[in-house]
């Protein structure tokens, strides 16, 4: 699976530390610039799968700046800024930006967001294969051995967790944090024992002996059951 690149367009550099590490993490490529005319150059040398764009820069504005981008190369935007007026949204969004995350926000819900963006532009696979569970992100649905899986919410936002990051161990806390997300409100440690005990039941031959979501003792849990991205 090709590694996704981000251009990141931001002039506070804590800010944009930050978040290179945090993309980088999660296995993106990401390029840097503090500049309308550093990003303007970026984009016209280099391919990149979306942009996340900050409003105000010391050359111009995001708004400019995504203009021209589209004219070169039509890659998903999103805004990132601290102004969350109503017509600095419609602005952003007249000008065809894919979303607008008004800051402080919380990593989870940037990358959900990035996530969102990429497959609606049909830069990222949409179906999944766990063994013999079929995961579907563009249909929101999951079948197992072809018939249809039903779960919950934070069901399926704990399976998606897993699924986004196939190859790494997925410590409690950032388990802890998908279900934040999904659910709105603060999530026990307690409850994501629960929650992944109830997923196993739905899509483990046998719960007892899991082959798809396994345990790593002392950390958290992996992927197991020979993943594959369809």
């Amino acid at each position: 699976m090709r590694v996704k690149r981000i251009l990141l367009l931001e002039d506070d550099q804590a800010i944009a530390k930050n978040l290179v590490l945090l993309l980088r993490a999660e296995g993106f490529s990401v390029a840097h610039a503090a500049t309308m005319r550093q990003a303007l150059e970026l984009v016209s040398g280099k391919k990149f799968d979306l942009a996340l764009v900050d409003i105000a820069l010391p050359d111009g504005n995001g708004f400019a700046a995504c203009t021209q981008m589209r004219r070169s190369e039509n890659i998903p935007v999103i805004f990132l800024t601290a102004s969350g007026d109503e017509a600095s949204v419609v602005t952003g969004l007249s000008l065809g930006a894919d979303d607008y995350v008004i800051k402080p926000f919380r990593p989870r819900e940037l990358l959900a967001r990035i996530e969102n963006a990429l497959r609606k532009a049909g830069r990222v696979q949409s179906t999944f294969a766990v063994g013999d569970v079929l995961v579907d992100t563009a249909g929101g649905t999951v079948r197992k051995d072809g018939k249809e899986v039903f779960l919950s919410a934070l069901e399926y936002r704990l399976l998606l967790a897993f699924v986004n990051s196939p190859n790494a161990v997925l410590t409690r806390e950032r388990l802890l944090d998908e279900l934040w997300d999904a659910a709105g409100e603060f999530v026990a440690d307690n409850t994501l024992s629960v929650y992944i005990k109830r997923l196993r039941e739905k899509i483990e031959d046998d719960p007892a002996r899991p082959r798809l979501i396994l345990t790593v003792r002392g950390i958290g849990y992996r992927l197991g059951g020979g993943y594959a991205a369809q």
